[in-house]
């Protein structure tokens, strides 16, 4: 009888565990599983709620942040919602991989945002998914000090690896670059870091005679001349490991009086006493107009196009630099989905001609070398 009252609990026990398998664990798995897609994890103490983040889902299935995904991000306050969508525009054009987009922006711009993505996704020849969040600077007490540092919310960079737990890297840009190559090609120098390595930028400036942190600067920075933070590769994972903010927030309040561009400054300093653990990559992949507006000192732009042109100290949208802002009108009236060639290369030419009096427009092939290149063999 105890033999038959054993055999019978084991086998009630067999099938009580086949069914929590089958059932209620298969149930928590999809239950997570959208829960990923949407972003909206009970471990994050103020969840993203479904009016102010949409992902949209598209054919392929990939892990988060898989193999073949890039994670572009960029934080948008004040005016900047038309400039932001421009450098999106510009982002999805020559890019062949599929694309998780970030915006982190303040409350009046999320519809916008969410309006302007969600029609650009109805393009079946586009392949990225989004989210939009509420700028989030987690630091008890200090939300409007850390908003106010220089730029208004640019600082929000500095807490990526903190807020964004279940990306292992992407690439941050600010609202004022513009993508002349595919991101793919940028994303690529995360797999040329070395095992220390956790951030990829360029260098401030080319020639030490107009360089500003040798000059100016009040306090420590990496290297000779320093180095822009306007378009950042970064290995959240490491940067977690790293223990990046408890780097960060020391630094603020030891430095925060002799600093002048607030979060590039506190990127500067952190690289400036851990130099192991920054890639430097070349300037075509953060071009400026100082690089260009006496003469052309970007080597690596000259030899192979600009990468990624940034529009810094407001050049899409002034006078002073024509080349910009040929460029910006060239992507800001381009229809994403319609023909690149004609819709944008072509009249990029024409606009850029007409700078050829400019010094920035006298080496205007360097603008056109690697978009050319790119458009040509995707589309030709």
């Amino acid at each position: 009888m105890k033999l038959l009252l054993r055999a019978l609990f084991l086998l009630l026990f067999a099938s009580a565990t086949v069914f929590y398998f089958l059932y209620v664990d298969g149930g928590t798995a999809h239950t997570s599983d959208a829960t990923t897609v949407l972003n909206l994890s009970t471990s994050n103490p103020r969840p993203t709620v479904k009016d102010e983040l949409v992902s949209l889902t598209t054919p392929w299935t990939r892990p988060e942040n898989g193999p073949g995904e890039v994670v572009l991000a960029v934080v948008a306050c004040g005016d900047r919602l038309a400039e932001t969508l421009v450098m999106l525009k510009s982002a999805l054009i020559l890019t062949q991989v599929p694309v998780r987009i970030i915006v982190f922006a303040e409350d009046d711009l999320i519809q916008s945002f969410n309006e302007k993505l969600k029609e650009w996704s109805l393009l079946s020849d586009l392949h990225f998914r989004f989210e939009i969040r509420r700028i989030e600077f987690p630091v008890n007490g200090k939300k409007d000090e850390w908003k106010k540092l220089f730029k208004p919310c640019a600082s929000q960079r500095l807490f990526l690896p903190t807020v964004l737990e279940d990306v292992d890297s992407l690439l941050y840009v600010d609202t004022d670059t513009l993508f002349l190559t595919p991101l793919e090609h940028i994303w690529r120098h995360l797999s040329l870091f070395n095992s220390s390595q956790l951030a990829a930028l360029t260098p401030e400036h080319e020639d030490r005679a107009t360089g500003w942190y040798n000059r100016f600067a009040r306090h420590p920075y990496y290297g000779p001349l320093g180095v822009n933070s306007g378009v950042m590769l970064m290995n959240l994972t490491r940067m977690r490991a790293f223990g990046w903010i408890e780097y960060v927030l020391p630094i603020y309040h030891e430095y925060k009086l002799r600093i002048t561009w607030g979060d590039q400054d506190i990127i500067n300093i952190l690289f400036h006493f851990h130099s192991d653990k920054l890639y430097i990559y070349p300037c075509r992949y953060n071009y400026r107009p100082d690089h260009c507006m006496y003469m052309s000192v970007c080597e690596s732009a000259d030899k192979e196009g600009v990468a990624v042109l940034h529009g810094n100290r407001g050049s899409f949208h002034s006078e002073k630099q024509p080349a910009f802002r040929a460029i910006y009108r060239a992507l800001e009236e381009y229809q994403l989905g319609s023909d690149p060639y004609n819709n944008f290369l072509l009249p990029m030419k024409h606009y850029l001609d007409e700078t050829s009096s400019t010094n920035c427009g006298k080496v205007r092939r360097i603008f056109l070398k690697s978009a050319e290149q790119f458009i040509n063999k995707i589309y030709d």
